[in-house]
């Protein structure tokens, strides 16, 4: 089953649906991202689709909120808190300090900007 992502205003996620491969295959068999693409505009009408890959192709599985960087080609899951800076490699949100490893749970505290022990 092939995922493909419904892009809205803003390239948000708005839409996540699930195609069976055999929609993506062409005459000699192969996947093809654009059968999926034109099977969906056939189905639901016009809009703009982009297929979702579990494999780290798009940098991350589409979700529903999500943000489509056309010039990365890559999904944006929502920016966690404010003070994250977003990872131009993995397209994933860092915080500005790591945390600690040393085995205990931490979370993230925004007004401070640093991680606290989870207790």
């Amino acid at each position: 089953m092939a995922s493909f992502a419904k892009i809205g205003l803003n390239s948000k996620v708005i839409e996540v649906l699930v195609v069976h491969n055999n929609e993506l295959k062409d005459s000699n068999g192969v996947e093809q991202e654009v059968n999926g693409i034109n099977f969906l505009t056939n189905l639901t009408g016009w809009a703009i689709w982009k297929q979702s890959f579990k494999d780290g192709t798009r940098k991350n599985t589409a979700g529903i909120g999500f943000t489509y960087d056309e010039e990365k080609d890559a999904f944006i899951p929502l920016k966690p808190y404010n003070s994250w800076i977003l990872n131009e490699t993995t397209c994933q949100w860092d915080a500005p300090s790591a945390m600690p490893d040393d085995g205990k749970r931490y979370q993230w505290n925004e007004e401070t900007t640093t991680w606290d022990l989870d207790e």
